[in-house]
């Protein structure tokens, strides 16, 4: 069993289509998204659709709550909050009623998915410290959560102590609990403009985080065409 596992998509997508066609070349057997469909980018609604059309096991991320006034956007920045403004306004009724019927957690039969934390999934808090991690480690039921938000991709492990690696590969080892932060389809922020999402190979306990070049200058022009913040189509460029 293959899984694909993809994160705060942001409404890119020219990035999204990029990683669906490598999840096919791939020939993963399911796709799980970790939220944050929308925000920040200039296609939401295409995006929702997409989701919608592979059938992705999906949950709630902040913009995708945001886009539904279920998440107070006055602790936002300024970009992050008028790109929720005009979200709010293209995408439909049916749009928002998808979103609104996504969880914050979901339980698979080999790992747990979240989009910020185990401990407040409904607060949206990063995890940025072992500490961070330990706290969702405590909670973890199974031996891996797959997770997203802070758009880095970073794995947490706890062993005899709590470590990290920055490592594209992960190899799951008996008795080990994982925390995988897949990084972000649609606007990362490792300093790596390309796309990240991760592949999960169940039989070989191994987990890959995938980069995928896609056309950056278009989904950058459609945001500054939807007259959204310019500063959400330049730092497309940069990864950051």
């Amino acid at each position: 069993m293959k899984f694909a596992i993809v994160s705060d998509i942001h409404a890119n997508l020219e990035a999204f289509t990029a990683v669906l066609e490598r999840i096919e070349s791939e020939k993963c057997d399911r796709i799980v998204c970790l939220g944050d469909i929308v925000g920040y980018g200039a296609n939401p609604r295409e995006c929702i659709e997409l989701v919608q059309k592979h059938e992705m096991s999906t949950i709630a991320g902040n913009h995708d709550f945001a886009c539904i006034g279920k998440t107070n956007i006055n602790y936002f920045n300024t970009y992050a909050k008028e790109a929720t403004l005009w979200t709010r306004q293209v995408t439909t009724d049916d749009d928002k009623e998808f979103l609104r019927s996504l969880p914050l957690v979901d339980y698979h039969e080999n790992f747990t998915v979240v989009h910020g934390t185990l401990y407040s999934p409904e607060l949206f808090d990063y995890i940025q410290t072992t500490y961070d991690a330990y706290l969702s480690l405590q909670l973890l039921e199974n031996q891996v959560c797959f997770l997203g938000h802070s758009h880095v991709p970073i794995t947490f492990f706890q062993g005899e102590m709590i470590s990290y690696t920055l490592s594209p590969e992960i190899k799951l080892e008996e008795g080990v609990k994982a925390l995988v932060n897949v990084g972000s389809v649609g606007q990362p922020r490792d300093d790596n403009p390309k796309a990240s999402f991760a592949i999960y190979d169940v039989d070989e306990a191994v987990i890959r985080i995938t980069r995928v070049d896609y056309d950056i200058e278009k989904a950058a022009k459609k945001i500054r065409d939807a007259g959204l913040p310019e500063p959400l189509a330049e730092r497309l460029k940069f990864g950051r």
